[in-house]
C-alpha cells in the first residue's frame, strides 16, 4: 500500500487546486520531443516526466488536478487513463485535461505558461480555490505540497515559490534573492549574469484572489503575459508577497539533453532520486509487456532494462527502454535508448540519448555526459 502522511481533516483547510503545466513544445530536447510532448518523455525506462508531479500530488493528498495541453496532447493523454494509476479516475474533483479552445474568453493559443492561466482564469475564477498550485511537468524531485502549503498559509503570502540552492548553470532558470526570514526580495528570468545560486523549481503556490487579480492587471498594462518570470511572477515579487519554501534535496531540470541524460546516470550511480521508494514511488500506468530478456553471452552492469527489452550484447552505466533489443555484438555504454530502439550487431552507443524506434548499425556516440548525441528516429 502506498504511505502518505496522517493529517487530522479539517474544515478549515483551504481547498487546492493543481494546474500541471504540460503545453510547452520542449524545443531544448531537439528530435525527442519532434513527436511527442516534453511531458510524455520516458524517465528511468519505465516512467514519463508528467509521472513526477502526479506522483507527488498523489502523496500529498492533492486530488483536483489540472492538466494545461497545446503541443501534442495525444502523446499525453494516451499516457494518462483518465488519471487512474494517480486515483483521480473519480466522479467528484480528479483529473481534468485543459487544451486550447475558442468560443469563450481566453480562447486561442497560449504564448507562455502564464499566458495559458491568462487563459483559464475564468474557470479558475468558477472552481472558486482558496489556493492555486502551479506545477511543471519537466522536473525530477520528491515534494510533499503539504508543506508548501504550511509555509504559505505561515507567513500569509501571496506567492510561495519552491526554490533550490543550484549547482549548476544558474542562467537558465529564474534565479531570486531571498532575505534571512525567508521572503523573495528580487528574481531575474533566465539571467546572463546570476547574482544568486537560489533558483525557483517551477512549483508556484499561489492564493488565488492575488493570481486573479494579478493575472488581470498585467493583461491591462502588458497585453500577453508570456512566462512565469517575465511579468507574474516579478510584478508579485515588487508588491512585497513572495517567500520561498527551499527544496532539500535532489532536484533536476530535464529540459536538455544534457541533464536528461544526466539525471538517467545519477539514477544508475546511486545519486538520483529513488523512483520505487516504498514510501513515496513514481506511480505510472503500467506496461502490458513480457518481462526482459537477459541472453546467454550478454554483459550488463550498472543497467536498468525495461519490461519488454531484450539484451544479447553488453550494456554498461545505461537505461534500456521497454522493448529495446540491443543484439549480440553491439555496445551500449552511458546512454539512454528509448522504447523500441534496435541496436544492431556491430552497432555502439555512448554518451547517447536514442529515440523511439531508432535502429543504430554504425558507431553512435557524444562528447561527454555535458554534450550527448542525440539519435533520431528517422
Amino acid at each position: 500500500m502506498t504511505q502518505t502522511h496522517s493529517r487530522p481533516h479539517s474544515r478549515h483547510e483551504p481547498r487546492i487546486l493543481a494546474i500541471v503545466l504540460a503545453g510547452g513544445s520542449g524545443g531544448r530536447l531537439g528530435a525527442l520531443t519532434n513527436h511527442r510532448a516534453k511531458p510524455a518523455m520516458p524517465l528511468g525506462g519505465s516512467f514519463r516526466l508528467i509521472d513526477v508531479p502526479l506522483s507527488n500530488l498523489h502523496h500529498s493528498g492533492i486530488s483536483d488536478v489540472w492538466i494545461m495541453e497545446q503541443y501534442q496532447p495525444k502523446t499525453i493523454n494516451d499516457h494518462l487513463r483518465n488519471g487512474r494509476p494517480w486515483d483521480l479516475d473519480r466522479t467528484r474533483g480528479g483529473l481534468l485535461v485543459l487544451p486550447p479552445f475558442s468560443g469563450h474568453e481566453g480562447e486561442g493559443f497560449a504564448e507562455g505558461n502564464a499566458d495559458g492561466l491568462l487563459r483559464q482564469a475564468s474557470f479558475i475564477r468558477d472552481f472558486a480555490p482558496d489556493l492555486v498550485l502551479v506545477l511543471s511537468s519537466d522536473h525530477l524531485y520528491r515534494l510533499d505540497y503539504r508543506d508548501v502549503v504550511d509555509t504559505h498559509v505561515r507567513t500569509g503570502a501571496a506567492l510561495t515559490m519552491v526554490t533550490v540552492d543550484f549547482d549548476g548553470d544558474a542562467s537558465n532558470h529564474g534565479v531570486a534573492d531571498v532575505d534571512d526570514d525567508g521572503r523573495v526580495t528580487g528574481f531575474a528570468y533566465k539571467p546572463e549574469n546570476p547574482r544568486t545560486t537560489i533558483v525557483a523549481a517551477e512549483v508556484f503556490l499561489y492564493t488565488a484572489a492575488s493570481l486573479l487579480d494579478a493575472l488581470e492587471r498585467l493583461q491591462d498594462d502588458h497585453g500577453g503575459l508570456g512566462d512565469y518570470g517575465h511579468h507574474l511572477v516579478p510584478h508579485l515579487v515588487e508588491q512585497g508577497s513572495v517567500v520561498e519554501h527551499r527544496l532539500e534535496g535532489y532536484w533536476r531540470d530535464l529540459g536538455t539533453p544534457a541533464n536528461y541524460l544526466r539525471a538517467h546516470l545519477d539514477l544508475l550511480d546511486g545519486k538520483g532520486l529513488e523512483l520505487a521508494d516504498p514510501a513515496w514511488p513514481i506511480l505510472t500506468e503500467p506496461p502490458q509487456l513480457a518481462p526482459a530478456f537477459i541472453g546467454d553471452g550478454s554483459v550488463i552492469g550498472n543497467a536498468l532494462i525495461a519490461p519488454g527489452a531484450v539484451v544479447h550484447g553488453t550494456v554498461r552505466r545505461s537505461v534500456i527502454g521497454s522493448g529495446a533489443t540491443v543484439e549480440a555484438g553491439a555496445v551500449v555504454e552511458d546512454s539512454v535508448l528509448l522504447d523500441r530502439v534496435r541496436v544492431a550487431d556491430g552497432g555502439s552507443v555512448r554518451y547517447a540519448v536514442v529515440d523511439s524506434g531508432a535502429v543504430v548499425s554504425g558507431a553512435r556516440e557524444g562528447t561527454g555526459p555535458d554534450d550527448p548525441l542525440i539519435v533520431p528516429r528517422d
